[in-house]
């Protein structure tokens, strides 16, 4: 299974037109594309500030948002990234900024983590059913993030190269059950599913070993990928990771055009494949890892992202890659509205509601291809 074309080029055709450079990403689509996505995102940002247990009044959103005694004071806001005493503020911009923000900024980071993921692991197996979630990254990060918390939770703080371990492991075991000579597509995404599987009956296996309900519970948040109870520290976590991997994926999407010529086509043009793939693969699992170790299994975001934006923004990797990045937060940030508000006061994970969306895309995606190959 190879990506379909869309659009008015392909990834031949802008490798073959390098002199264009990046002036491809003033391009409307992708305009669009970003002005859509940024559009949802503040609107479901703004219902997630602004209702909740403690429900607020537009003005008090906005009063507590520029509070000067947090925005004029850069202590404070160093204090919110590096760790620090929070500033005796009214009830409602407490709850905005010690509660809310940090759910929504997480969320960010989160979604596009996944869908940059997604896209890279795409663009390497040239298959569009591939994700972090469906070659089992995300099920070997999360059992290794599992084994820490109920077995050796001195080990927590540690937890995004725990993660980055665990993805790593799983993809390279997905890769050595798919090789024949050489793998294929499906072999890839079969072996991925085996993998995912036997990641997930471990993971349930796990919790004869929880000494109390309290890490249950926790276990489970991160089973079914859960933004509740995110707080500034794991921003703190999670933002340096997520400006390097996402840098480092649009300064590789070039390489991600090239492989998508195929292998041969690509050393022709001077490119070490298996390095590259190697390394491409790396910085995806590191951006699983992030997402897996301060939000836990959130499923199936990289799949539906970077496929909804490869159907507007077309096969340019270049593009595809913005287009993720704006795009995967609009999804996970409007998901964790519907999970937290839904059913409220009772909140679901955001998994789940990423799960409702992409196991019926999933399917979709399956009957969509006419040609499957070889096994």
């Amino acid at each position: 299974m190879t990506h379909e074309s869309h659009g008015d080029s392909g990834p031949g055709d802008n490798v073959s037109g390098v002199s264009d450079g990046w002036r491809v990403l003033l391009d409307r689509q992708l305009g669009l594309l970003a002005l859509g996505s940024t559009v949802v995102f503040v609107v479901a940002s703004f219902v997630q500030l602004r209702y909740g247990s403690y429900p607020m009044t537009p003005a008090e959103v906005i009063a507590g948002l520029t509070d000067p005694a947090i925005v004029a004071d850069p202590r404070v806001l160093a204090g919110l990234l590096l760790g620090g005493e929070f500033p005796d503020v009214a009830n409602s911009t407490l709850i905005l900024w010690k509660i809310r923000l940090p759910r929504i900024l997480v969320g960010v980071m989160v979604g596009a983590n996944l869908a940059v993921a997604g896209a890279i692991f795409q663009a390497i197996t040239r298959n569009e059913l591939a994700s972090p979630y469906v070659l089992g990254v995300s099920a070997g990060a999360g059992l290794a993030v599992l084994v820490v918390l109920i077995l050796v939770p001195v080990l927590s703080s540690y937890l995004p190269f725990v993660a980055a371990v665990g993805g790593t492991a799983a993809f390279l075991l997905v890769y050595a059950i798919a090789w024949q000579n050489g793998t294929s597509p499906v072999r890839l995404i079969l072996a991925g599913i085996v993998v995912a599987t036997i990641g997930q009956s471990l993971q349930t296996g796990l919790f004869f070993f929880a000494g109390n309900t309290g890490v249950v519970q926790t276990a489970l948040s991160w089973l079914t990928g859960s933004l509740t109870g995110t707080s500034w520290s794991e921003v703190r976590l999670a933002l340096p990771w997520t400006v390097l991997a996402l840098g480092l994926a649009i300064a590789g999407s070039r390489q991600l055009n090239v492989l998508l010529l195929g292998e041969q086509a690509a050393s022709s043009l001077g490119m070490r494949v298996e390095r590259v793939r190697f390394g491409l693969s790396a910085l995806a699992i590191a951006a699983t890892a992030i997402s897996v170790a301060v939000a836990g299994l959130v499923g199936f975001v990289g799949l539906v992202v970077p496929h909804l934006v490869r159907n507007i923004v077309g096969t340019d990797y270049r593009r595809l890659v913005i287009g993720c990045v704006f795009a995967g937060p609009a999804l996970v940030t409007a998901a964790d509205v519907g999970a937290r508000l839904a059913l409220s006061p009772i909140q679901l994970p955001v998994g789940i509601v990423t799960g409702l969306l992409g196991g019926p895309y999933f399917l979709y995606l399956m009957q969509k291809q006419r040609q499957l190959g070889e096994l």
